[in-house]
C-alpha cells in the first residue's frame, strides 16, 4: 500500500507499527537503542516494552535517517518530554511531503505546547500536515489484535485520510475528525484524570467513585478543550469519553497504575523510579492546570492531582478539598 516510518519503539510505537503492517504498509521502526532494533529484527520481539508479543516482519533500525528514507507516513511515537530534542537530531531527514502522525499525549511543561505544536515548530512545517491519533488504544490489547478504534484528526482531509489508511487494520478502525485541538486535548487530559482514578482505586473506593471521577473529569476535559478552540461534540467520541474510560479503568494503563500506587501510600519518586515507560500525565498535569488558569477554566480534579503529585499533598486531604467545594449545577462552565 505504502511506506510508514514509526519513530519510537516503546509499547505504543511498537503496537502501532504492528497495526500499520497489518493494514498493508511497508513498515520500518526506529529504536533509539541498537539492542532493541536487533531484538525486533532477529527475534521478532520487544520484551522491554511489549512483552509476550510476537511481531510480524517489521524492519527495525537505530539509524533515524534509514528509517525515514522515502516514508510516506511518519509516525511520531516519542514521549512528549523527548520529542523536541529528537527533532533537532533527525528532523531534517523527514521527507517534505510525508504525512505526520502524532501519537503524543502530553503537554510540554515549560511552553504549554501540545505535541502537534512542538512537531510543527520543530520541523517548521504546516500544522495541518500533522495528524493527531488518539483513542482507547491500550498498547498490549492492540498488539493482541483485539478489536478497537481510534481517531486521526487534522483540518487537512488528505493527510487525515492517509494516516487513516496506514493504520486501518482488519481489527482496528480509524475514524477521521477535523477537530485536531479537541482530539489532542482529550488525549492529554485523560492521563491526568486517570491518575485521579488510580488514586481513588488505590485508596479502596468503589465503582460509584470511579464513575464520578470519569464523568467529572470528562467535564473538565471538555471545558478546557472548548476554551482552546475544540468542538464539544469531540469529547463524546473515541478521543474523549472512549479514551477516558479505557485509561481510567484498565490496570494496563500506566497513568492509572501510577495513581493506584500513590493511593496505596507510595511516593511519586519511588513509583517513577520503578517504571521503564513514561506516564505522560505526571509531567503534563502541571502544564494542563497552567493552561486552565490562563483561560479561566475550572479543573478541580486536575488541580488535586497536581497538589498530590507535585506539591506533596496527602491524597485524603485532596479528596476532602474536592468534596468540600461549594455545590454547583452539573453543567457549570460548559455553556458559558
Amino acid at each position: 500500500m505504502g511506506s510508514t516510518a514509526v519513530m519510537g519503539a516503546g509499547s505504543w510505537g511498537t503496537a502501532y507499527a504492528l497495526m500499520c503492517h497489518d493494514a498493508g504498509e511497508d513498515v520500518v521502526i526506529w529504536a533509539r537503542r541498537g539492542q532493541v532494533a536487533d531484538e525486533i529484527n532477529e527475534q521478532r520481539t520487544n520484551e522491554a516494552y511489549l512483552p509476550g508479543t510476537t511481531l510480524p516482519a517489521i524492519r527495525a533500525t537505530d539509524d533515524p535517517e534509514e528509517a525515514l528514507a522515502d516514508a510516506e507516513v511518519v509516525v511520531l511515537a516519542v514521549p512528549s518530554i523527548g520529542i523536541e530534542d529528537q527533532l533537532r537530531t533527525w528532523g531534517g531527514a523527514v521527507p517534505a511531503d510525508a504525512s505526520l502522525a502524532s501519537l503524543i499525549k502530553g503537554v510540554d511543561v515549560a511552553t504549554r505546547r501540545f505535541g502537534s505544536e512542538v512537531i510543527a515548530q520543530g520541523l517548521d512545517t504546516d500544522p495541518d500536515r500533522i495528524v493527531v491519533v488518539s483513542g482507547p488504544n491500550l498498547a498490549k490489547e492492540c498488539a493482541q489484535r483485539l478489536p478497537a478504534a481510534t481517531v486521526a484528526a487534522s483540518p487537512s482531509q488528505w493527510h487525515a485520510e492517509r494516516v487513516q489508511q496506514a493504520a486501518h487494520a482488519p481489527y482496528f478502525r480509524v475514524y477521521t475528525n477535523p477537530d485536531k485541538v479537541g482530539v489532542e486535548v482529550g488525549g492529554a487530559v485523560k492521563n491526568v484524570v486517570a491518575l485521579a482514578a488510580g488514586i481513588a482505586h488505590g485508596m479502596g473506593f468503589g465503582d460509584n467513585t470511579m464513575a464520578t471521577v470519569i464523568t467529572r473529569g470528562l467535564a473538565e476535559m471538555q471545558r478546557l478543550g472548548v476554551a482552546l478552540g475544540g468542538q464539544a461534540l469531540t469529547f463524546g467520541g473515541l478521543a474523549g469519553v472512549g479514551d477516558l474510560v479505557a485509561t481510567c479503568t484498565s490496570p494496563k494503563s500506566r497513568n492509572r497504575t501510577v495513581g493506584t500506587r500513590l493511593g496505596k501510600g507510595e511516593t511519586i519518586d519511588d513509583v517513577l523510579a520503578s517504571m521503564t515507560m513514561v506516564a505522560e500525565g505526571v509531567k503534563s498535569s502541571k502544564a494542563i492546570v497552567a493552561l486552565a488558569d490562563q483561560h479561566d477554566v475550572e479543573m478541580p480534579i486536575a488541580r488535586g492531582v497536581v497538589a498530590v503529585i507535585h506539591d506533596g499533598l496527602d491524597a485524603r486531604d485532596a479528596l476532602e478539598a474536592l468534596l468540600s467545594r461549594s455545590a454547583k449545577p452539573e453543567l457549570y462552565g460548559l455553556n458559558d
